[in-house]
């Protein structure tokens, strides 16, 4: 009878963990990703162009990029963007800079009209119309508010959706 070889610990180990990624990802994906849809921020236009204004700015030519640094406040028509710092990636086309990216850091907070949406981090894609906001995110509405990790608004149709642990408050309609 010839002996077995038993597995290095290091093998075995990995394809537990591996094994354990993969049903946890699974199981977040089914259950633990809580989605709440909502619409928030419709009915802006995404066209408009963008203000900005900012203690320092610092243009890198080469690699594409503005970096706004120190109470930046970017506008595009009645949306509002404030931040410590922002990155904005653009395009030459031509003589002609095309906006693709922002990507704000440090205590963001996005307004419109009676919407504020807050985060760590908010990414505003301007070729999918999509801004997202990552860290300690929420949306305040009227009485609602809406907490996550991540919070995405698609501008294009209105809707937003929250993952992480979701938590959040209705408002009820006061009755006489």
């Amino acid at each position: 009878m010839t002996p077995t070889r038993a597995r290095p610990f290091f093998f075995r180990s990995l394809r537990l963990r591996r094994a354990m990624l993969s049903g946890a990802a699974a199981a977040l994906a089914l259950v633990g990703a809580q989605q709440l849809g909502a619409q928030a921020l419709s009915g802006h236009n995404t066209n408009a162009p963008v203000d900005y204004a900012a203690d320092r700015i610092e243009l890198q030519d080469r690699q594409n990029r503005v970096i706004l640094a120190g109470n930046v406040d970017i506008r595009q028509g009645d949306l509002r963007l404030r931040a410590a710092r922002t990155i904005v990636e653009f395009t030459d086309a031509g003589g002609s800079l095309q906006i693709q990216r922002i990507t704000a850091s440090g205590g963001v907070t996005v307004t419109r009209s009676n919407e504020v949406a807050t985060g760590d981090v908010a990414i505003y894609d301007f070729n999918r119309r999509i801004i997202t906001m990552v860290g300690n995110a929420s949306l305040k509405r009227n009485g609602d508010t809406l907490r996550g990790n991540r919070f995405v608004v698609d501008l294009n149709s209105g809707v937003s959706s929250a993952e992480g642990r979701v938590t959040g408050t209705f408002s009820v309609p006061r009755q006489n």
